[in-house]
């Protein structure tokens, strides 16, 4: 069982667009997934942007693999280094963390997360 960074079980961060490395909608993980798709962000136009500036267009539909294209508010399993990176560079992707797996926190301290998070009621 896939746990998320408070230890509890990880909830699902989009089932629609169905994201993450198993495309089960979960931001689970492991050792194939070099890219590290563990932490569940919220899309803003600015992140999006930064992405696709960084050569990750997660704007543009490549209907061919069932990727749909997201946009501002979508959220999805974006891989680890890709939000460091932007977070280093101030753009903030805010995040789910019920819905982030607990191996970002290898990289990650909780007090970060906990700075950019939605909180979902």
């Amino acid at each position: 069982m896939a746990l998320n960074i408070y230890g509890n079980t990880l909830e699902p961060c989009s089932p629609d667009p169905l994201t993450g490395f198993f495309r089960d909608g979960c931001c689970d993980t492991c050792a194939e997934d070099i890219g590290e798709h563990s932490i569940c962000v919220e899309m803003s136009e600015e992140f999006l942007l930064f992405s696709r500036e960084r050569g990750n267009d997660l704007l543009q539909p490549q209907l061919h693999i069932g990727f749909p294209g997201l946009l501002p508010g979508d959220r999805w399993c974006v891989c680890l280094p890709r939000w460091i990176e932007a977070y280093q560079e101030g753009v903030i992707g805010r995040l789910n963390l019920r819905a982030t797996h607990e191996s970002v926190l290898d990289q990650v301290p909780l007090e970060l997360l906990e700075q950019v998070a939605i909180f979902d009621g």
